[in-house]
């Protein structure tokens, strides 16, 4: 088995810090079984390594390395691209493909940002992790590979369990091994060697001096968060290698690379704007007191009409409990003051569909009804239709041509609407 230090010179990885150290270390340990590994850490921390050096280690380097990035492959696509294809299967299949799956048989497959998988596409993968079994699309046939998986993703797996974009099951398939790689604030001894490494690779690259940063310089180099990380770190060396006459680089000329915004570690800002679903619940509750108004307006206006229609308060209010308790709610006596000495009141006709007036109240009676009882308005477009159209033509005294520009249609089909109307 090889030494840390001979796996850092084979591979090129540059640093000392004991959890860099350690991920190694278990990817050496874990590299001649065939057990599936998780590589977790922030972008830009160079998860690409450690699937590499499992694959190179192990009893399968001799046959394919195949590095996936499962972000970069559209949704529609990506099961083919896996697993492959029958001919037909789906418009533009002019041909037979195999998948990832099916070349990289007795090898390793790399699957980067593994987080971003389909739904139905982790289904299909957790086959393959479970009995190494998976299906062409467009195929009924069962086919056998026997791949290692090595997965790498930047996103936290167990908020994207519990927001349900990712598989409970698969991950703990997936994460037998889970290798964390620290990002590059927490290597905070490594920075200038591997600014150092990377200014020199620069200088030898465009031939030209390498450059040298001061111990002011240094200093800032340690403290910036460098929330990009290794990739971030290689830009500036790449920049300052370039664009700078002197080679010397002063701590000043050094701060004019780096983002002014991700120099410090302050709190993150809590967003108060309310979010969508906020908004929705409280629209909800709105309907919900609304549509119980209309309710209990409703149970009103059916009181009102059994009291106008008999006058008998004592009997409609035994009849109608239920119903002046749901309305006013406690004790009804102490609700409802009716006229306790009125007697044989004249019982008001009111016709079916109209709505009562001042003309159908005698002012004489004893009940002096204050509120008018409205009939619901009809939601009928043809009546609707029928009304605008008299409207607009008593408004124009007749005249068509007015009328139909009003009402925004031709005079044709106003005519029409005339004759079907029967105006």
């Amino acid at each position: 088995m090889e030494s840390i230090q001979a796996i850092k010179q084979r591979f090129g990885i540059i640093g000392n810090t004991p959890t860099l150290n350690r991920a190694i270390e278990k990817a050496i340990q874990v590299a001649p079984t065939d057990i599936s590994v998780l590589v977790t850490g922030e972008s830009g921390v160079g998860k690409e390594s450690i699937p590499k050096i499992i694959h190179q280690i192990s009893h399968r380097k001799h046959n394919k390395y195949i590095a996936v990035n499962c972000g970069a492959i559209p949704e529609g696509t990506i099961d083919s691209e896996l697993f492959g294809h029958e001919k037909g299967a789906f418009t533009g299949a002019t041909q037979t493909r195999n998948g990832y799956f099916e070349v990289a048989d007795g090898g390793t497959i790399f699957l980067d940002e593994v987080g971003e998988l389909p739904l139905t596409t982790q289904v299909r993968l957790l086959r393959v992790l479970e009995n190494g079994e998976f299906i062409k699309v467009g195929s009924s046939k069962v086919q056998k590979t026997n791949v290692r998986i090595v997965a790498a993703t930047n996103v936290n797996m167990l908020e994207a369990i519990q927001k349900e974009k990712f598989r409970e099951d698969l991950y703990y398939r997936l994460s037998t091994i889970d290798i964390h790689l620290p990002p590059l604030r927490e290597r905070r001894d490594d920075i200038h060697l591997l600014f150092r490494k990377f200014a020199s690779d620069f200088a030898l690259k465009y031939k030209m001096p390498t450059v040298k940063l001061t111990d002011n310089a240094i200093q800032l180099l340690i403290k910036h968060r460098w929330s990009g990380n290794i990739r971030q770190l290689r830009n500036i060396a790449e920049q300052l290698s370039v664009l700078e006459q002197n080679r010397t680089i002063s701590a000043s000329t050094l701060q004019g690379y780096l983002p002014a915004s991700a120099g410090t570690n302050l709190p993150a800002v809590i967003k108060t704007s309310k979010s969508e679903s906020d908004f929705s619940s409280e629209r909800e509750i709105l309907y919900k007191v609304l549509f119980d108004m209309k309710s209990d307006l409703n149970d009103l206006k059916k009181l009102t009409m059994e009291l106008m229609k008999t006058g008998n308060v004592k009997e409609v209010e035994k009849d109608n409990e239920g119903l002046i308790q749901k309305i006013y709610g406690g004790n009804n006596d102490d609700e409802l003051e009716f006229e306790e000495n009125i007697t044989e009141p004249e019982v008001l006709s009111i016709p079916e569909h109209t709505t009562p007036n001042e003309d159908l109240i005698n002012s004489q009676d004893k009940y002096h009804f204050a509120e008018e009882i409205e009939e619901e308005e009809t939601l009928s477009l043809h009546d609707k239709e029928l009304e605008l159209i008299k409207k607009s033509l008593e408004r124009h005294s007749g005249k068509r041509k007015l009328a139909a520009a009003e009402l925004g249609i031709s005079e044709r089909t106003l005519y029409r609407k005339i004759k079907q109307y029967d105006l």
